[in-house]
């Protein structure tokens, strides 16, 4: 391209930023700009050039390779929801852990962080780590995605819904509780997934958290047992939970210490911070 007709270039990727807003390509791959392109004039040799600009100039974001986001500055264009970024990001994708107990409103604290559920099979991109950061993270703009991979027997219990414009996966209430007792660490702590089952106690659907948390695994199972009876919900409704074999006590927290008095109805080692003397 020479310097002539790099202004006029400059000024048709800015009408295709309009055309793929028009559309409603908030997000958009590079077969799609190829295909918007002629509509405004650019030809397909200057495409990869324009985008490239584009991005220079912030009126697109690189979210991997080949996948773009119209930037949240551009005037007019109604932002991509972090949560719809995400599921261009990777997929299997849902919206889960801290970001889901948020969405769900079992938290009034909004985490910084964006949390992903996806499985170890999945491509992740890392390209844009910030530092600091775990591997599995990845900063799109201001806004770091973490990845919490899980093997893909154990991807379920997500549903869709709407946020804003954008469809996109959420786990539901039961997995996203679930979540918490196996990774506290990414709900805040684990006193604040307590909190999220007080929250949630109401609309808790406990028919289906007892079949998700045997799914998940005896560990999971007697955590909930030990939380759902703490709430004082029947004896009746938690005998499945209670009558699974397990070989030793698992302790409550996963990220406390082994420290506590033994809870041998649940096998649970009650290593709540405030249960430990001393």
């Amino acid at each position: 391209m020479t310097a002539g007709t790099r202004p006029k270039q400059s000024l048709v990727g800015i009408e295709l930023v309009r055309l793929l807003a028009f559309e409603g390509d908030r997000i958009f791959t590079m077969d799609r700009a190829r295909e918007l392109a002629p509509r405004v004039g650019l030809k397909d040799a200057y495409l990869a050039e324009s985008l490239y600009h584009l991005r220079k100039n912030n009126w697109i974001v690189s979210l991997r390779r080949g996948l773009h986001a119209l930037s949240p500055t551009v005037p007019g264009v109604a932002a991509a929801h972090e949560f719809e970024i995400a599921m261009a990001l990777v997929d299997p994708t849902a919206i889960s852990h801290w970001s889901a107990m948020h969405h769900h409103g079992l938290t009034e604290q909004v985490p910084r962080d964006v949390f992903v559920l996806t499985t170890t099979g999945a491509w992740i991109p890392r390209s844009r780590v910030k530092q600091g950061h775990a591997s599995g993270s990845s900063a799109v703009g201001d806004t770091t995605y973490r990845f919490v991979q899980i093997r893909p027997d154990r991807f379920f219990g997500d549903a869709k819904v709407w946020v804003g414009d954008a469809r996109v996966s959420v786990t539901d209430l039961e997995r996203t509780l679930l979540d918490g007792l196996s990774m506290p660490q990414h709900c805040g702590d684990f006193a604040e997934v307590i909190h999220a089952f007080r929250v949630g106690m109401e609309r808790l659907d406990i028919e289906r958290i007892t079949a998700y948390a045997i799914r998940l695994g005896v560990t999971t199972a007697k955590r909930l047992g030990w939380v759902l009876d703490a709430q004082g919900v029947p004896p009746a409704k938690l005998a499945k939970l209670r009558a699974l074999p397990i070989k030793g006590y698992r302790t409550l927290d996963p990220t406390g210490p082994r420290r506590g008095p033994c809870n041998r109805r649940w096998m649970i080692q009650e290593n709540l911070r405030g249960m430990i003397a001393g």
